[in-house]
């Protein structure tokens, strides 16, 4: 069953690019790591995490790629708060990170390449940018300024700008002749902050480098789905995908997918400006599941207002269907509702998964489910039919990431 997504860029539903004989690249935006995660991030993570298992429980091969940015401006700031190096800061809220998402049961990527490690690569498209003649110097820094494009080739960044982009306090968006699509391709910067030798002396290639090596060494261009949080389509997509149509002639991706922000009192939450629950406080208050069922329980193309009470309130459902289902699955005597029920469960959400994950309606399904038990004086599966419900009952935790047992 095909997967379609919504494509950001196009505003159109796709269905999601498979070559035979070769894995769908996903290539999935990951952390600045300079603080641990909040459940923003987490529903960003879910949701590519919904994509990888369709296409798996399908049977088709994935090859997922994320990043890590382990140098940046940021990380530099908080590294000198704290007495640290960049590099150990990095390494330790690298590990924290990745341990929260686990603990959310996010799949593992299959490559998760570190940005210091890609330096080379990086200023190596540094100097293939300069060979355009479209790169020029502004104080320590060498920008790039694209070349006009056709509507829809790639993000606007004229007055519809404000459509795709998530502006913040103290960074307002240029939005007067091409001043808004330049990005650094080199900055000047001596040790301890991170340096390395480059076509303008040392310092340090610019972020949207990164992806772009990254991307092109290990999965090729352009890869099948690439996303990440919905802040990141300006600047940071957008110049990844200047640097493909510089470079390569083609675009960064087939599909370019964000799922909607989670809001704190109706803005985006931010580190830097503190408005955030952090993933591990959410994880410990609830645990994964019904973090997940709180997450990604209404369509990911909306924003989610976080709702203490609202986690709550699906914490308490969360439990209640999951202990309907275990209890259900103990099979016994005169049960009414059989597996041929699971069965119809399971088709309706890979259905509703492969429609642009729609898990608003995966978890109208359970809902149902769990009601049809309860209705059901006896609550147990009949004999005979425990093997098959339980069979249909794992192609939902495996297309889902919720577990029942």
């Amino acid at each position: 069953m095909d997967l379609l997504l919504r494509d950001t860029l196009s505003g159109r539903v796709k269905a999601v690019h498979h070559r035979p004989g070769r894995p769908v690249g996903l290539y999935v935006c990951g952390p600045t790591v300079y603080d641990g995660a909040h459940v923003g991030h987490a529903r960003t993570y879910l949701f590519f995490d919904l994509v990888r298992r369709h296409l798996e429980a399908e049977g088709i091969p994935v090859r997922h790629v994320m990043n890590v940015t382990n140098f940046e401006d940021k990380i530099d700031v908080r590294a000198a708060q704290l007495g640290l190096s960049w590099k150990s800061l990095a390494l330790r809220e690298e590990a924290s990170f990745l341990r929260d998402l686990r603990a959310l049961r996010i799949l593992s990527p299959h490559v998760r390449p570190r940005a210091s490690d890609y330096v080379p690569q990086m200023t190596e498209v540094a100097r293939r940018l300069a060979k355009t003649g479209r790169v020029h110097r502004q104080g320590d820094e060498w920008l790039y300024t694209p070349p006009p494009r056709a509507a829809g080739v790639n993000f606007p960044t004229g007055a519809e700008l404000a459509s795709h982009a998530v502006e913040e306090p103290g960074h307002p968006f240029p939005l007067e002749g091409n001043a808004a699509g330049d990005f650094m391709v080199w900055k000047l910067q001596e040790p301890p902050h991170p340096s390395w030798e480059g076509p303008w002396g040392r310092g340090t290639p610019g972020w949207h480098l990164e992806c772009y090596a990254m991307a092109h060494e290990l999965i090729g261009l352009p890869v099948d789905i690439h996303g990440g949080g919905l802040d990141l389509i300006f600047p940071h997509h957008y110049s990844e995908n200047e640097v493909a149509l510089a470079l390569d002639h083609k675009p960064f991706a087939h599909l370019f997918v964000h799922p909607a922000l989670v809001l704190w009192a109706g803005s985006k939450m931010s580190k830097s400006r503190g408005n955030l629950v952090p993933l591990r406080s959410a994880l410990r208050d609830v645990g994964p599941d019904a973090l997940r069922w709180y997450l990604i329980g209404q369509p990911m193309t909306e924003r989610l207002n976080w709702s203490s009470v609202a986690l709550r309130r699906a914490a308490n459902e969360w439990r209640r269907i999951r202990r309907t289902v275990r209890f259900w699955l103990r099979t016994g005597t005169g049960g009414h509702i059989g597996a041929l029920r699971a069965e119809e469960v399971a088709a309706a959400v890979r259905r509703d998964v492969a429609a642009d994950l729609a898990t608003d309606r995966v978890f109208d399904h359970l809902r149902s489910l769990a009601a049809s038990i309860d209705a059901d004086p006896t609550g147990h599966v009949p004999t005979g039919d425990g093997r098959a419900a339980r069979a249909a009952i794992r192609d939902v935790e495996r297309r889902t990431g919720l577990s029942f047992s």
